[in-house]
């Protein structure tokens, strides 16, 4: 694919409840002046409960301020305690609700695709697999493993930025160049990125 001079690229953020690894790199793209949409490839949206065995479960596109209200009236304490609360708040000013990757094929092409977790990469490279290629054209899926706390959201987003900026600056065709940046990535970051082509 050869990318016109200031051509923008459009990106995909992906985890498994579209709650915080994917939505903090949402967030930090787009104030970033990046053209981002975010996921996630879970069969429900599940949340820290009381206890292990009693997660907060909710259906994909249930409204983020309908589950901060939800949660707000379980147990305040405990939820603004473990940032579920300014978590959900954050994901308000972002978008209206969690979205789920398998159910997305009307919201168009994008240029890449990135995931923060091995199983969310591998559900996203099979998803990609099955659908019909109409246009031939072709996307990277790029996974780099964040842990699932806010802190290391905030670390990986920022890696995020920092990679979808490089790709956006890439000027002629990206196939050829991106064994070469991912390598040069990895090595400035001390991170492990596993990357796949998929056609749209």
């Amino acid at each position: 694919m050869v990318v016109a001079e200031g051509k923008r690229w459009r990106f995909a953020m992906v985890c498994s409840s579209n709650m915080n690894r994917s939505m903090e790199a949402h967030s930090q793209l787009g104030r970033a002046g990046l053209d981002v949409e975010s996921y996630g490839t879970g069969t429900h949206v599940k949340l820290p409960g009381p206890s292990l065995h009693e997660p907060n479960v909710y259906d994909f596109g249930t409204p983020y301020g309908a589950i901060y209200d939800d949660l707000r009236r379980k147990d305040p304490d405990l939820y603004k305690r473990n940032g579920l609360l300014p978590m959900l708040k954050r994901n308000t000013s972002v978008k209206l609700a969690p979205q789920r990757w398998q159910d997305n094929a009307g919201d168009g092409v994008f240029d890449m695709i990135m995931t923060f977790e091995e199983r969310v990469f591998d559900l996203v490279v099979e998803d990609m697999n099955n659908r019909e290629p109409k246009l031939m054209k072709s996307v990277p899926i790029i996974n780099m493993d964040v842990k699932d706390n806010h802190e290391e959201a905030g670390v990986g987003a920022k890696l995020a930025v920092e990679l979808c900026q490089k790709l956006e600056a890439i000027d002629g065709d990206w196939e050829e160049i991106i064994d070469d940046l991912i390598t040069g990535f990895e090595k400035q970051h001390k991170r492990r990125l596993a990357y796949s082509i998929a056609f749209y």
